[in-house]
Formats: C-alpha cells, structure tokens, sequence
C-alpha cells in the first residue's frame, strides 16, 4: 500500500509443507464466493517457511521484529471491530535489526488444537488463518493466509431412527418416520409418512432441508433460517392408509456439520420440515431437527508388515496346510471305502446336504429395514395421547380459525 509515495519496501510469501499434494477444501468468504484453501484437522502440524524479498536489489529494511501467528478467530458481522480469538499462537521469527538481502524463516506449530470447523454463515464467521508480520516504526507489513479445518465424527452406537404420528384434531392424523436422526454429510434419508386420518382436502404435500443459524446470547440474539433443499414427495389428495415414501440425498447440497454453543457465541442446527398445503392455499408444517456429521475418508495406513500381524499370517498358512493334509487323507480312506461297497449299500451312505441359514428360508436378515417391521396400521401401536400437533403457517388469509393449532 502506498502512502505519501513510500511503498512497501518488501514482499512476504508463507509456504507451508506439503502443500502441492495436501488436500483442499471449498469454502466460502464473506462475500458469498467460496475458494479453496489448504486442508487440516485437529491435532495436525502446521509447518512451513516464510520468504521475504526485498522489493529494491541492494537495499536494506529496517524492523522492530519478525512473528508469524496461528490465530483460530470468530467473528460477528454485526460487531465487526469485535474479534473473538480461540486460539492465538505465536512464535519469533526474527529479532530487531537489518535485512539487507531476501531470507527465509521456517516456522512449526506441533500439534496445533483445531476444535471447531472452518464456517461462514449469514451472521458469523469462524476462520484459522497464518499471519505473518514485520514490525516498523511508521507501518507494519502484514501478510495473512487462510487455511481449512474439518472435524471428523463418528455416530456408531446409538442412532435411532425418528417415529412421530402428528396432525390435526378430527381432520388430518399422519405418522412420520426417518430411518436414522443422525446423518453424514454425504447420507441417503430414508423415510416413509403414512396416512391414518384424511378428512381435509390436501393439494400436495413437500419436504424441506432447513438450517437455522443462532448467533449471540441474550437479547442480542439473532436468528436466521435458510432452506438449503426443497422436494415434492406428494402431488394429490391421499387417501387413509396410504405410504408416501422418501428419499433425499445429502450429497449434492452444501451441509456443514450441526455446530452447538461454538466457543458459546453461535449454534448451526438443521431440521426436516415437513409441509402439507390444502385446496385454499394452507399451509401445515412439522419441523425435526436432525444432526449431520461429517464423515472422515482417510485411509488407514497398512501395517501388514508388522511381527504381530506376520506372526499371525503365518500361523493361519500353517493351519491350512494342515486341514488340507487332514481333508485328502479323509478322501483316500473314503475312496477305499467305496470300492468294497456294493452299488446299493453305497447309496444308503449318501448323506443329504445340510441347507445353509438363511438359505432359501424366510429367516429375517440381522441387517433389518426399519420399515418392514410392521405390517399393521400404526394406529394399533401408539394411542391418541401421543399425537402432536402441526403448525398452519401464519398469513394465509384465512378467517377460519379451527384448524390452528398451535405445537
């Protein structure tokens, strides 16, 4: 930046390891385009080094001290001035004194704590970021340089699946249910909605993705929903007993994973909302929120080479050979058996062969469908005390105020 004629008298480059096979990522910058910018995870390294030229051949440029910082950063766009810093490393690059030719300082941060992912939403931003700095007396010199963080989840104990039976009173009773309430970013929902009570004239029936952003606390608290997808699952008027299922692919949408009470300054949640619409333009909604998780795709490093796991072939290798040694001395003896048998007497000792389990049977799979378990109607399963009500969206226009039921 030039000021009163004088530039800046150098140029700072951050190169960081690895970075010509290292795995990026797209994300988006506050001016709602996106780039992609190098990937880490929590617990990795962060090393590289810095190169500073001098811009004049010759000349020489004087500093107070060179540092490079690791800053973990949240901010809020409605408090810009205000940045709130969840990690702030730092390290000396330099000391005070004179550069008179173009240097390179190489840096490392060991195990750097990453919690959170990187995000930028309609209120908020959470970024990590290099910042290099030469410290001057008029100005300093300043280079900053982005990078990406994911958190890896694993949900693999309790996922249970969502079963909900909602509706109006005496006009529309209607059961929900998703295969999982937690999903991974590139998840398959599967789900299915059954008709129990039709007594209003529904038009069409669609199901939305929906992300609600909480930032601040207090009355200072701001909220902000934005529907990522929108589907159509039913076109018509049903009928009692009537299965509509479902099926949404997460994959081609952009998802972060769910985000609760981050560093206690914002919250990213998202919901499956549910919306039937009737013949005069209502509209009945249930939300259910659900929790997305992102999925880690590193491979696992093979470790065939190691004593405990070459011991352990060997030993399976010596145990074949001797179940095969067992197995052709069973077959001579059978086959001397044989020949002193006569034709009759040896199709006596046939044996017939033993079906499998599961083979050609109707035993169930352990692998079950959720939605194959039963075959009766809901309604014998859950009373009436568990039915919980939609919502009809306010502003329709309409006078009519007996089927507004508040959840």
């Amino acid at each position: 930046m030039s000021f009163f004629g004088f530039g800046q008298s150098a140029e700072i480059e951050i190169y960081l390891d690895g970075q010509e096979t290292r795995k990026t990522a797209e994300v988006k910058t506050d001016d709602s385009k996106k780039e992609r910018f190098l990937l880490y995870y929590d617990g990795e390294t962060v090393s590289g080094k810095v190169n500073i030229s001098l811009k004049k051949p010759g000349s020489k440029l004087e500093h107070q001290g060179i540092k490079i910082e690791f800053i973990g950063q949240i901010e809020m766009f409605y408090d810009r001035g205000n940045h709130h810093e969840f990690i702030s490393l730092v390290k000396e690059l330099a000391r005070p004194g004179e550069m008179i030719a173009n240097t390179s300082y190489p840096f490392e941060f060991s195990c750097v704590e990453k919690p959170f992912e990187v995000y930028t939403g309609t209120n908020v931003r959470l970024r990590y970021f290099l910042k290099v700095t030469i410290i001057r007396r008029l100005a300093d010199i300043v280079k900053e340089l982005d990078i990406a963080v994911h958190t890896l989840s694993t949900y693999t104990e309790m996922n249970n699946s969502i079963k909900m039976e909602v509706g109006i009173e005496d006009c529309l009773h209607i059961e929900f249910e998703y295969n999982k309430s937690k999903y991974h970013l590139k998840d398959v929902i599967v789900g299915k909605i059954y008709f129990l009570l039709v007594r209003i004239k529904i038009k069409h029936m669609e199901i939305a993705i929906i992300k609600k952003e909480t930032t601040g606390q207090g009355p200072n608290t701001f909220t902000e929903n934005e529907t990522i997808a929108k589907y159509e699952i039913m076109d018509g008027a049903p009928v009692r007993g009537e299965s509509i299922p479902i099926r949404v692919f997460l994959a081609g949408y952009d998802l972060t994973p769910t985000m609760r009470d981050i560093n206690k300054k914002f919250s990213v949640k998202y919901f499956l909302n549910l919306v039937l619409m009737d013949t005069e333009d209502r509209r009945y909604f249930k939300q259910q929120e659900i929790t997305l998780w992102r999925k880690g795709d590193k491979i696992r490093k093979s470790n065939a080479h190691s004593p405990s796991i070459m011991a352990g072939t060997q030993n399976l290798q010596n145990t074949a050979q001797l179940h095969q040694k067992s197995s052709e001395n069973k077959e001579n003896n059978d086959i001397i058996n044989e020949t002193d048998q006569s034709p009759e007497e040896g199709f006596a000792g046939v044996k017939d062969f033993l079906r499998a389990p599961n083979s050609e049977s109707n035993d169930k799979l352990n692998s079950r469908d959720p939605f194959e378990e039963k075959t009766s109607s809901p309604s014998e399963e859950i009373e009436d005390s568990q039915i919980q009500n939609m919502t009809r969206e306010a502003g329709d226009g309409q006078n009519d105020v007996s089927n507004d039921v508040a959840e």
